[in-house]
């Protein structure tokens, strides 16, 4: 997940919008309430007319967010391609009525029908979390989940996370390079297998003794597994009127679910 947030230790786009108004300008912890609440309303829901409706809400805010277009479609593009196999095998492992044959094996109308409802799901949700609290950078996320009451383990987690995969991915890269310096040429034999395997082993055994390092180095500034709060998050009109829209889309969207108001 972190990387569809963040790119490294900073997100897409994490300076206040200049002139406008965008939802980078709102309450993180206001945004980060809507994403939890948006997203538990749009796994409940299942017409394709409010998925559509609810994938069209989630484009309006990452239209309002001036995100980068480039940087989104990649964000969103990895994660269609982590749900396409499942999508892509649905239809052939859900009874029902059969639409074709591939192979004798047959694929239902129903499996079609629900992977295309992931599909919208999914791509929904992650606009939403994209527009909303992608635009923050990794601290200021971890303020609002702690003001939020977030177990401070989890920010933690979360936080030194995002800092350091990128450390471990450069220092993943030196290795690469050693191993081509050494005339390593990757195939498909056991050499090969047992020299990544080697790599994976040494990764881990240097990730542990850097995390122990910097353990070592935070306890020497005073560090006693607690991050201290400097900020004050308040809530403004903006924030409220914002939210309430929010809560207004999203009673809209049950509403037509369940209780079948016409709303078009």
């Amino acid at each position: 997940m972190s990387a569809l947030l963040h790119n490294g230790p900073e997100a897409i786009a994490s300076t206040p919008s200049a002139g406008g108004w965008s939802v980078r300008d709102l309450d993180p912890r206001v945004r980060i309430l809507v994403v939890c609440a948006f997203a538990a309303t749009v796994v409940n829901l299942n017409a394709f007319p409010i998925l559509g409706t609810a994938l069209g809400f989630s484009l309006v805010a990452l239209f309002s967010a001036r995100l980068p277009l480039g940087k989104t479609l990649k964000r969103v593009m990895m994660m269609d391609t982590f749900v396409v196999f499942m999508l892509f095998l649905l239809p052939f492992t859900m009874p029902g009525e059969t639409a074709f044959t591939v192979f004798s094996f047959a694929a239902s109308w129903e499996g079609i029908f629900e992977a295309c409802r992931i599909a919208l799901k999914a791509n929904a949700i992650v606009m939403m979390v994209l527009a909303l609290v992608g635009t923050m950078e990794a601290v200021t996320l971890g303020h609002a989940l702690s003001r939020l009451r977030v177990p401070e383990i989890l920010i933690h987690l979360m936080l030194f996370t995002i800092r350091y995969i990128e450390v471990l991915n450069d220092e993943q890269k030196r290795m690469r390079v050693a191993m081509k310096a050494r005339g390593f040429r990757p195939s498909n034999n056991i050499h090969t297998y047992k020299t990544f395997g080697y790599l994976v082993g040494m990764l881990l055994v240097r990730a542990l003794e850097r995390s122990e390092r910097i353990l070592k180095a935070m306890k020497c500034r005073g560090f006693q597994g607690k991050l201290y709060l400097l900020d004050d998050m308040t809530c403004n009109a903006r924030d409220y009127i914002f939210a309430g829209m929010m809560i207004a889309i999203i009673v809209v969207l049950l509403s037509w679910e369940y209780l079948n108001v016409p709303f078009v």
